[in-house]
């Protein structure tokens, strides 16, 4: 059993292989537990269909470990991508949006590059822009960290520290290390075997 309160910072420590990134697909509803039940804000997901899944995940915003970004598209087309896809503002405002969480994350003036220009870092802090544009009450980030230089290790830590200012954000956050878990977390579950 796993509790995670509103505006918590939860982090999921464990060994590769060991089913943390699987937990967060779970949350999302991608992958539906044999047995047992999920809660987002009580109401038990499990057994929603596709579209009422749809408007549970509009609340939830995930960063995945290599960014999965549109290769086809600019960084700010992967930005707007879900404020396009499901008409969450309109385009004056999708404009304004991608502006202002781009320059959160540091990267005002990539709007226009392929993702194919950016560094590793700067990909992982793109994830973070479009995750963040929507402004989901919940974060999960699936290994934030993992593959980066020193440097962009503390920038994505930064940007996460900056997410936990806001009392209202959930963040959910999957890794291995234990150093970068002691920094972020409100509360640490361990998994193992």
């Amino acid at each position: 059993s796993l509790d995670i309160s509103q505006g918590e910072t939860k982090i999921i420590l464990g060994p590769s292989g060991v089913g943390k990134s699987t937990i967060l697909r779970a949350i999302l509803g991608l992958l539906r537990p044999k047995s047992g039940k999920i809660y987002i804000h009580g109401r038990d997901i499990t057994g929603l269909r596709e579209s009422e899944l749809v408007k549970i995940r509009l609340r939830m915003a995930m960063v995945f470990q290599q960014g999965a970004l549109f290769d086809s598209m600019t960084v700010g087309e992967n930005v707007s991508y879900r404020l396009r896809e499901f008409n969450l503002f309109d385009p004056v405002k999708i404009e304004s949006r991608v502006q202002e969480v781009l320059q959160f994350v540091g990267l005002q003036g990539a709007k226009k590059l392929k993702p194919s220009q950016l560094s590793g870092g700067m990909k992982k802090r793109v994830a973070i822009a479009r995750a963040l544009a929507p402004d989901p009450e919940i974060f999960l980030f699936d290994e934030p960290t993992v593959g980066l230089d020193p440097l962009n290790w503390y920038n994505v830590e930064h940007l996460i520290m900056k997410l936990k200012e806001r009392q209202d954000r959930t963040l959910v956050i999957v890794t291995h290390d234990v150093e970068s878990a002691f920094r972020l977390a409100d509360s640490i579950v361990m998994l193992h075997n």
